[in-house]
């Protein structure tokens, strides 16, 4: 089996899963309880949070744990919404977002009067900072704008977006960094929200977290006690936490060289799959060398996938959460091209992928190719 599709999840480490086990066996009692057995559990949430808080250069009392990425990311947004749609309803994103951004932006749209902008971006896919000075007025209460795209792997300049919010205090600036998290550094620093998930680091699936700085107030979206912080009620997930704090330790440990590793597989992979005459890449300068989107141009996604497939090769079609048979919104909205957009597949790679099996998916991408279009 070759897998290339590390974008869209990753295989548990055992180090994690073994993380998880021991927690599950020998802190088994509930953290919230007063006797000695949870609180001994609430002490060992307590220091994965502080290594977690550690590496994220945050404070462990920003950490709230959700199920995942797409529950952060709609706590954050309707979280700051219902707190302060009275101070206005005006939101900023981009055409670059995961469904589980505009999920909750349709629902605010749709039911609460919430009126939402699309920044302007450059050839590249980047926001033009120019174009969000213009957007935010004073009834802009949010920018929510992703570190990394999922489908192209654009960077954003999350740092010079972050000035500029900033200088609006009364906007709040939110990132999903999702896909950035354990593969690309992003400062925090000028950040009020910040949403990841632990399975796309190794990790189990159904933790996650948002980053809320300790200034901001929100909304919670799950009412019923504290747990460990009062905007997200429900018992502590305490395996599902330390396995969390050993995936993130484990994925920005020698970053720097496993992204080395990763851009000269990227490279390889460019050189090789460029030669054919249909294909077109996608991603560009700006996107992180763990994605590689390209277009089969005259070839349906899914039927390259399943091609593939009869090799024992796995790749993407778009996001793993979008819509099957859709146009991809954000390869339109980088290349213009509707053929591009309707034929757009994303490989996507990590620092356990290796050269062999790049080699298997080249030959086996040459059969598929030559079968499918001639």
């Amino acid at each position: 089996m070759v897998y290339l599709d590390y974008s869209a999840t990753t295989p548990t480490s055992p180090e994690v899963l073994e993380s998880f086990n021991k927690a599950t066996i020998n802190y088994f009692a509930n953290p919230n309880s007063l006797h000695k057995l949870g609180t001994k559990a609430n002490e060992l949430i307590n220091a994965s949070t502080e290594q977690i808080a550690n590496i994220l250069k945050v404070k462990k009392e920003e950490i709230i744990y959700t199920s995942g990425a797409s529950e952060s990311n709609n706590l954050a947004i309707k979280g700051v919404f219902d707190k302060f749609e009275n101070r206005g309803k005006h939101i900023i994103t981009t055409e670059f977002e995961h469904s589980s951004i505009y999920g909750p932006l349709g629902y605010l749209q749709k039911y609460k009067n919430a009126e939402v902008d699309f920044v302007e971006t450059d050839e590249y896919g980047r926001v033009k900072l120019d174009s969000l000075e213009k957007l935010i007025r004073d009834d802009t209460i949010l920018v929510s704008i992703c570190s990394v795209n999922s489908e192209i792997g654009i960077r954003q300049p999350i740092e010079e977006i972050a000035k500029i919010v900033k200088k609006h205090p009364k906007c709040l600036f939110h990132v999903d960094m999702t896909q950035s998290i354990g593969k690309d550094f992003v400062s925090l620093e000028n950040v009020d929200l910040a949403s990841f998930s632990g399975h796309k680091i190794f990790g189990i699936k159904g933790i996650g977290v948002l980053i809320k700085k300790d200034n901001i107030v929100i909304e919670p979206l799950i009412h019923g006690g504290k747990s460990t912080t009062i905007y997200r009620s429900g018992t502590p997930a305490l395996p599902l936490i330390v396995s969390l704090a050993k995936a993130l330790r484990l994925a920005t440990d020698g970053l720097e060289d496993k992204v080395k590793k990763i851009k000269e597989l990227n490279d390889y992979l460019k050189e090789n799959i460029i030669k054919y005459e249909k294909v077109k890449i996608n991603s560009n300068e700006h996107s992180i060398p763990q994605i590689l989107n390209l277009s089969v141009v005259g070839c349906k996604p899914e039927t390259m996938q399943h091609a593939l497939e009869e090799y024992d090769i796995y790749i993407s079609t778009q996001t793993a959460c979008s819509k099957g048979g859709e146009m991809s919104k954000a390869v339109y909205a980088l290349t213009k091209d509707e053929e591009r957009a309707k034929s757009s597949i994303r490989i996507s790679i990590s620092y356990v992928t290796t050269k062999e099996e790049i080699d298997e998916f080249l030959k086996s991408f040459a059969l598929c190719y030559k079968k499918l279009l001639g």
